[in-house]
C-alpha cells in the first residue's frame, strides 16, 4: 500500500519530466498523509496537462458522504475496472501523483520502523492515480487515490504492494483515457525496475503526520536494499 509520502523535488524537474507548466510553486511536504490535498497532473478539457491539488481519499460521485474517502486512499490495480468505486474513475479519470519519495514500515526486533523509498537518481516519480468530482449541498471536492501493484522484488522485504510508479514515457498513455482503454492502462501498471529504487531507515518522527521538515527523509541506517539495511 502507500500510506504516506513526500514532494519536495524542484519545479524544474517536475516540468522537464511530466510535460507540465506550474503556474504556482509548490510547497515541500516531506509528510503527506490522507485526508490532505496533494499535487496532481491530470489532462484538462483542452487535452493539456494541468498541475492541481486534489484531496487524497477518493470519494465517488454516488457517494452520501466525504468520509469515504478515508478507505479509498489506495485502489489494487488487479481490481480497478471491477470495483463499482474505481471503475468509472479508471475509465475516465486517470491521474498522476506526483512524489520524490514514500514510506514504508517493517516490523523488526525494536518494533515497526520506517523506511523511505525514492528513486536511485533523486529524480521525481508519478505515481498512477484516479480521480472523482463529488458534490454535495453546492459544495464540490476533487479526490484521487493512489494505484498499488505487486511488490517487485526490492520492495518485498518491506510489504507485498507498493505505489504503481509510471516511468515518464507510459505517464502520456496513463493520462489518455480516449486513446488507451482499460484493457491497454493495465498494462501500464507494473511495478518499476528494483534496480532504479533506493531505500533506507528514517526516523520513527514520520509517524505523526503533524511533523514536517527535510530531517524526516535523512537516514538512519544504510542506503541500499531494505533486505541489507
Amino acid at each position: 500500500m502507500c500510506g504516506r509520502y513526500a514532494f519536495y523535488s524542484p519545479a524544474e524537474a517536475v516540468i522537464r519530466l511530466f510535460d507540465t507548466s506550474l503556474t504556482t510553486p509548490i510547497e515541500a511536504r516531506y509528510n503527506i498523509a490522507p485526508t490532505q490535498f496533494v499535487p496532481v497532473i491530470r489532462e484538462s478539457t483542452r487535452a493539456s496537462r494541468q498541475l492541481v491539488m486534489l484531496y487524497w481519499g477518493l470519494v465517488p460521485a454516488w457517494a452520501k458522504e466525504k468520509a469515504i474517502g478515508n478507505r479509498m486512499i489506495n485502489a489494487r490495480s488487479e481490481t480497478l475496472a471491477e470495483k463499482p468505486s474505481f471503475r468509472r474513475a479508471f475509465s475516465q479519470r486517470r491521474c498522476l501523483v506526483l512524489a520524490s519519495g514514500f514510506y514504508e514500515w517493517r516490523r523488526e526486533d525494536q518494533g515497526k520502523r520506517p523506511y523511505f523509498i525514492s528513486r536511485l537518481d533523486g529524480e521525481p516519480f508519478a505515481m498512477a492515480g484516479l480521480w472523482e468530482s463529488w458534490s454535495k449541498g453546492g459544495d464540490v471536492l476533487d479526490s484521487c487515490t493512489i494505484v498499488t501493484t505487486a511488490a517487485n522484488e526490492f520492495m518485498r522485504p518491506l510489504h507485498h504492494r507498493m505505489p504503481a510508479i509510471l516511468p515518464p514515457a507510459l505517464c502520456g498513455p496513463w493520462l489518455d483515457v480516449t486513446g488507451v482503454d482499460t484493457r491497454e492502462a493495465e498494462k501500464l501498471l507494473q511495478s518499476l525496475e528494483g534496480g532504479e529504487l533506493q531505500a533506507w531507515p528514517v526516523s520513527t518522527r514520520v509517524n505523526n503526520p503533524a511533523n514536517q521538515g527535510p530531517g524526516l527523509v535523512e537516514p538512519e541506517g544504510t542506503i541500499g536494499s531494505p533486505g541489507l539495511a
